[in-house]
């Protein structure tokens, strides 16, 4: 049904997570049922209440909670989990974690400086390490 390009793109929206419970996924199990990380494409809004097969409404999701969710909205599915969002994809989360640490460096900076140029250097260091350490893990 899924083409592996697809599925890839698919796969990658979340960095291999479900997008309901969070739970690292393995690519190569998708549809294995029983499998470690098997998972299936999952329609935020499904079929049945006018869901479409477009990429922006297909995300990972593990056997159980895709099986579970069935036809109700993936907002009450997340919250089942203490959930509010997927999680973020690889370049997501980079990007993230760049503007965390550009952020803590320039908020180091102006900070250290009322102790000169030193105290800039030491405190953009010190807030983009901070701000960098800070970034999402999922």
């Amino acid at each position: 049904m899924y083409d592996d390009d697809k599925l890839n793109k698919i796969y990658d929206k979340t960095d291999g997570h479900c997008h309901i419970c969070h739970k690292k996924l393995a690519f190569t199990n998708y549809g294995v049922h029983g499998a470690r990380g098997a998972w299936h494409v999952e329609h935020s809004v499904s079929k049945a209440k006018g869901g479409s097969d477009h990429l922006n409404n297909l995300y990972p999701g593990c056997i159980k909670c895709n099986l579970e969710k069935g036809t109700m909205h993936t907002k009450t599915a997340r919250a089942w989990n203490n959930k509010s969002r997927a999680p973020y994809s690889a370049a997501k989360k980079k990007k993230i974690r760049s503007n965390n640490t550009v952020s803590g460096a320039v908020i180091g900076g102006a900070a250290g400086s009322i102790f000169g140029p030193a105290g800039t250097i030491i405190g953009a260091a010190i807030g983009g390490a901070i701000g960098n350490s800070n970034s999402p893990k999922k």
